[in-house]
């Protein structure tokens, strides 16, 4: 089963626009990272990762050290490959986003099955109950003053 991260917009009371981020490798970041990162709207990371890349392989032909420029590439790849969930879900707490909690589901629409389902519950536990009895706490005032022994007793004098 996959970990789902759900994040839900900034000032918004409906939950239409929340973003399920898998928690785990991104193939594709690990292929193709500046495509991948862009894709994702990461644009200062796609640029670093572009620079980076084209750099060290720069870097490789110019001293002649072609493999250690690619291997170095590689290192760019496997970062963005593990760490690029975890820069998706910085990025979306720059932009205002919060965490609502993760998800435990094989698919991302089980995930969104889930999620619904924990907000309905939530939002049914959440509402208060009507009192049909009046508290007593709340019908006169507690009195302050002194009291003799360990504990004072509301309403005894």
């Amino acid at each position: 089963m996959a970990i789902y991260v759900v994040m839900e917009p900034p000032g918004r009371s409906e939950r239409v626009d929340t973003t399920f981020v898998r928690d785990g490798f991104a193939w594709l970041g690990f292929l193709v990272p500046p495509l991948w990162l862009a894709w994702h709207r990461l644009w200062v990371e796609a640029a670093l990762a572009f620079v980076a890349m084209g750099l060290l392989s720069m870097l490789g032909e110019r001293l002649d050290l072609e493999t250690a420029g690619s291997l170095l590439s590689l290192l760019v790849m496997l970062f963005v490959g593990l760490e690029g969930q975890g820069l998706r879900i910085a990025a979306l707490r720059r932009r205002g986003w919060h965490e609502w909690g993760v998800v435990e589901a094989n698919r991302l629409d089980d995930a969104d099955i889930r999620y619904a389902l924990e907000t309905d519950a939530d939002s049914n536990a959440r509402s208060p109950a009507q009192r049909i009895v009046p508290d007593a706490a709340l019908a006169r005032p507690t009195p302050m003053g002194m009291a003799l022994g360990l504990t004072h007793i509301p309403g005894k004098r």
